[in-house]
């Protein structure tokens, strides 16, 4: 029976634990417990997907590839503090009741920080 290879997400779930460091091609082989073959051909498909990218590496004297997710786990660091959530006025907030996202100063306040303020990855 021949060997199954890894799935594309095992492969795209190693990256992106990875984070901004991203992961040697030999080290995510490794990971994977699959050869050079196996692991190259995982890799060029979800890069040819948009999903991962390469970056050519110098590492110990030889000519490597680190690879990178394209995509991030999602958090939700960036609207934790979003004043909707605690409003009092939440009930009656709607496109056409007198309370609305399009008039109100405080949803207008966080946006303007939000902007003005640079978040990591930015």
């Amino acid at each position: 029976m021949p060997r199954k290879g890894p799935t594309e997400q095992d492969v795209l779930r190693i990256v992106m634990d990875r984070g901004n460091e991203g992961i040697l091609q030999s080290a995510l082989w490794r990971e994977m417990k699959a050869d050079s073959r196996e692991g190259s051909r995982a890799i060029l498909r979800l890069e040819r997907k948009g999903l991962i990218e390469r970056k050519r590496e110098l590492h110990s004297g030889r000519w490597t590839y680190r690879v990178f997710a394209r995509r991030k786990y999602s958090s939700i660091d960036s609207i934790l503090d979003v004043p909707c959530s605690f409003c009092d006025l939440e009930a009656r907030c709607g496109q056409a009741a007198m309370a609305n996202p399009a008039n109100c100063g405080r949803i207008t306040q966080w946006i303007l920080v939000s902007v003005s303020t640079p978040s990591p990855g930015r």
